[in-house]
C-alpha cells in the first residue's frame, strides 16, 4: 500500500511529460549486480536475445554501478563487463562501492568501510586466499590488493562515469537531489542518496533510472525506474528497456546467497 501511495503522488507531481528515447535509439539499464558474475552472464544473454528480436537499432548498454562488492565473484564480473563493452556500446556508471574500493587503496578509514560493506568478498575474488587476507594488517592488506588487483580493472573503475542522459532518461547510480538542477548535481548524492531522492516528489521534466535502494521488485513510475532487487542475496538482477516511449522489464533469476554479506 505505501508504495502504491508514493506512486501516486509521484504520478500526479509529475508534469504532463512523457518520457522518451530519441528514435532510433534502445537502452538496456542494468540494477546492481554485486559481484553475481553468473546473474550478469544470464541477463547477457537475456538482452542480447531481446536485441536479436526487435528492429535495429542504435542500442546502449547502461550498467547503474555497484558491479563489485558482497556477492562471491567481483572480479568475474568487471572481466564480463570489460569484455562485453569490447562487443557492443557498454557504459557504466560508478555507484558508491566502486567508490569505497577505489579509495580503499589511499584510506585506511575507507579500507575498513570496504571491509565491512562486501569488500572481504570482493578481495577473495582476486588471488587472496582466506587465510592470507585473515592475517593480514591493514597495511599489508593493501600491499597485496596492489599486487592482485589487475591495473586495468582499477583503471576500468576509474574510468566510469557518474551521470548519463539519454533523452528524457537520467541514469545514475542512486539517485538525485530535489530541487538541485542536473549540472549542480553533487557526485556523492548521484552516489549515495537514498531517501531525500525516493521520498521526494518534485516535479521534473525527465525520467531517473537508478539502483542502489535495495526492492523485492523494480519500481516503475512515469518519472522514476528503480532496479536494484538485491542481486548478491535474492539471486534477482533486473534491467529495463527503452525504446521512445515504450519499457519493458527483464529479470534473471539464480541461486539466492546461502547468507547475505
Amino acid at each position: 500500500m505505501l508504495k502504491l501511495l508514493r506512486s501516486l503522488l509521484e504520478y500526479r507531481s509529475a508534469p504532463e511529460v512523457t518520457p522518451s528515447v530519441p528514435e532510433g535509439q534502445r537502452v538496456y539499464a542494468i540494477g546492481d549486480i554485486h559481484g553475481r558474475c553468473d546473474l550478469l552472464c544470464h541477463m547477457i544473454a537475456r538482452i542480447e536475445a531481446d536485441e536479436d528480436g526487435r528492429e535495429p537499432a542504435d542500442t546502449t548498454v547502461i550498467l547503474l554501478g555497484d558491479l563489485v562488492d558482497r556477492g562471491p565473484d567481483s572480479a568475474g564480473v568487471i572481466a564480463t563487463a570489460r569484455e562485453w563493452a569490447q562487443r557492443r556500446r557498454v557504459r557504466i556508471l560508478a555507484g558508491n562501492h566502486e567508490e569505497m574500493f577505489l579509495g580503499s587503496f589511499e584510506r585506511d578509514d575507507t579500507l575498513r568501510h570496504f571491509l565491512r560493506h562486501g569488500g572481504r568478498e570482493t578481495l577473495l575474488s582476486y588471488p587472496i586466499t582466506p587465510d592470507v587476507y585473515s592475517r593480514a594488517t591493514l597495511e599489508e592488506l593493501r600491499a597485496i590488493m596492489n599486487d592482485v588487483v589487475p591495473a586495468d580493472d582499477v583503471a576500468f573503475m576509474q574510468g566510469m562515469e557518474d551521470r548519463i542522459q539519454i533523452g528524457d532518461y537520467v541514469f545514475v547510480h542512486a539517485g538525485v537531489r530535489p530541487g538541485v538542477p542536473l549540472e549542480e548535481q553533487k557526485v556523492s548524492d548521484l552516489r549515495w542518496i537514498r531517501g531525500e531522492f525516493i521520498e521526494g516528489s518534485d516535479a521534473r521534466d525527465f525520467a531517473v533510472v537508478h539502483g542502489h535502494t535495495i526492492l523485492e521488485e523494480p519500481h516503475v513510475s512515469p518519472l522514476r525506474i528503480s532496479l536494484d532487487t538485491g542481486a548478491y542475496a535474492s539471486g534477482l538482477l533486473t534491467a529495463v528497456g527503452l525504446e521512445c516511449t515504450a519499457r519493458w522489464l527483464i529479470s534473471v533469476q539464480g541461486e539466492p546467497a546461502a547468507e547475505a554479506a
